[in-house]
């Protein structure tokens, strides 16, 4: 499994509806699901971005699939970073010369 952090800020859709956030994210998570990801955790933040997520998926495009179901709701727009735990790091100094 990979492991992604998002990024994501709420649509002008997504602030006018912002008092159902929490039960949109727990949808959202269950949405994760059907496309074999899973949403590990979610926070709302302050500062440039609204809301961060931890998600797993077992390859780039479920992780894929699923950025565009979400994306297409119309109430988030996201960035992602791609995260490495520390033994996936490692491997990738070690091939370093």
């Amino acid at each position: 499994m990979s492991t992604y952090v998002v990024l994501a800020q709420f649509t002008d859709q997504g602030i006018r509806a912002v008092k159902n956030s929490v039960q949109r994210a727990g949808q959202a998570a269950e949405m994760a699901k059907t496309f074999g990801c899973e949403m590990k955790q979610i926070y709302w933040t302050l500062g440039k971005y609204d809301i961060v997520t931890v998600i797993e998926a077992p390859d780039e495009q479920s992780f894929m699939a699923f950025g565009l179901a979400l994306g297409s709701l119309g109430n988030i727009r996201t960035q992602t970073l791609r995260a490495l735990t520390k033994d996936e790091f490692s491997a990738v100094l070690g091939k370093l010369n």
